[in-house]
């Protein structure tokens, strides 16, 4: 028997005398027969990318894999990860290239890796979450959320093209407020009911915009550019605006977490920032599963990093720079604790990710989340041999579970690679040495 159940359906009963309804969950019968759709509209679930980053590398030689392909064992430092082996790619031996410029520490090796270009200056512009975003995130409230750990909002490595570095939320309460607050729409709910208070800012701007003809036309060529780009700006809202005006897809994983507790002061320690982590993560994971953004970039900290373990009077970036090498381990093993600490912290979101089902794949599965850092080793501060981590197969479209070295070549490779599996249109990225044409292609499925 074909069991057809309508998205609206509710049960029906009594209780003490008077009626109640219940509204169902999504339910697998809902999806097509791939579980990759909506079968009643045939929209399917869509894609979604994420960057998290953190400082200072890993200690070199303790985390690179000595055996390449998909046979490989993992290193010490990534050990957290086994779980989650068989969806990562691991790459190693990439590179950016200065091309005569200064090296500034903790900013030159992210420009060139997510930007594709140096310049030797604090320019920074167009990286590749927000490149992806012009692909994957429209249709939804929010662009990207874009959160950091440390406290500090100038930790996060997201810009776009025309106005640079995003600011980051600090505030996993604040987060909690923006996505669940008072114009969130649940997508399955039983009834929807528009805000009013956004009915009326949204007429407002569509008059602005009727009238847009006539003032283009008494403004001078200056004039006009800037104000199509005022526009343009308010066009963007409008559309944020009309999504909250309309009722939302039903999404299968899509549940409201329970608000967070309030921020205690904060702390400079690591092990406080990594608990701020874990919730951060949880949040994003809702609100990825509930359609409220495609796109996120969180990161522990900026990479000059300031974070300390408990007890120690000296901070990550410290260490770096003064911390001997044991003589015993053969590392600095202070900044071990960090890295593995940080690794500790990704595995917690991954495993986030991949126990949210979405029809018969995982949501992780149906996504790329791009690992990154700023240098290659914590104590030379090299822009040599990166660790850079992609978990997800983007519904299929990419191959996991190997591990990838290309010693000496441009870490843009990895950059070109990321866009092409996201469906960004474009055969070249980069400029100077960093500029390549040659992506992974033994990861694309």
């Amino acid at each position: 028997m074909d069991l057809k159940i309508d998205r609206r359906q509710v049960l029906r009963g009594m209780m003490a005398g008077s009626a109640v309804t219940v509204g169902l969950p999504i339910l697998d019968c809902q999806l097509n027969a791939n579980g990759d759709a909506f079968a009643a509209t045939g929209a399917r679930i869509p894609p979604r990318f994420g960057t998290w980053f953190w400082g200072l590398g890993l200690n070199e030689g303790e985390w690179q894999p000595k055996q390449t392909g998909t046979n490989y064992e993992l290193s010490r430092q990534l050990v957290a990860l086994k779980r989650h082996q068989k969806k990562m790619v691991l790459f190693s031996g990439g590179q950016v290239f200065l091309d005569g410029a200064a090296n500034n520490t903790h900013f030159t090796g992210v420009q060139g890796l997510m930007t594709g270009k140096v310049t030797g200056s604090a320019e920074y512009f167009g990286s590749i979450d927000t490149l992806v975003a012009d692909v994957v995130g429209n249709g939804t409230r929010f662009r990207s959320i874009d959160v950091s750990c440390d406290g500090d909002p100038k930790a996060c490595w997201s810009a776009r093209k025309d106005s640079g570095k995003q600011p980051a939320e600090v505030s996993p309460i604040a987060l909690y407020t923006r996505i669940f607050g008072p114009e969130y729409q649940d997508p399955n709910a039983a009834d929807f009911k528009p805000d009013p208070g956004v009915m009326v800012r949204r007429s407002a701007l569509s008059a602005v915009s009727e009238e847009r003809a006539s003032l283009m036309g008494k403004l001078g060529a200056a004039d006009k550019a800037k104000l199509d780009s005022y526009f343009t700006s308010l066009r963007a809202l409008e559309q944020k605006l009309e999504i909250q005006l309309q009722k939302p897809e039903p999404l299968q994983a899509c549940t409201k977490p329970s608000k967070p507790k309030e921020d205690e002061q904060l702390s400079t320690l690591a092990t406080v920032a990594m608990e701020r982590h874990d919730v951060f993560a949880g949040l994003i994971a809702h609100a990825l599963a509930c359609g409220q953004t495609r796109v996120f970039n969180l990161s522990i900290t900026q990479g000059m990093s300031g974070l300390r373990k408990e007890g120690e009077p000296s901070s990550h970036h410290t260490y770096t720079h003064e911390e001997p090498i044991d003589s015993t381990a053969g590392y600095q093993i202070k900044c071990d604790w960090f890295s593995m600490l940080y690794m500790q912290g990704l595995a917690n979101f991954v495993t986030i990710l991949d126990s949210i089902q979405e029809g018969d794949r995982t949501m992780l599965d149906r996504m790329m989340m791009f690992a990154f850092t700023d240098h290659g080793a914590p104590r030379l501060h090299s822009l040599r041999n990166y660790p850079i981590m992609l978990f997800g197969s983007v519904d299929g479209r990419m191959k996991t579970g190997m591990h990838i070295a290309s010693p000496g070549d441009a870490v843009t490779r990895v950059g070109l690679t990321v866009q092409q599996v996201m469906g960004v249109s474009v055969s070249a990225w980069g400029v100077g040495s960093n500029r390549v044409t040659n992506p992974y292609s033994e990861v694309f499925a």
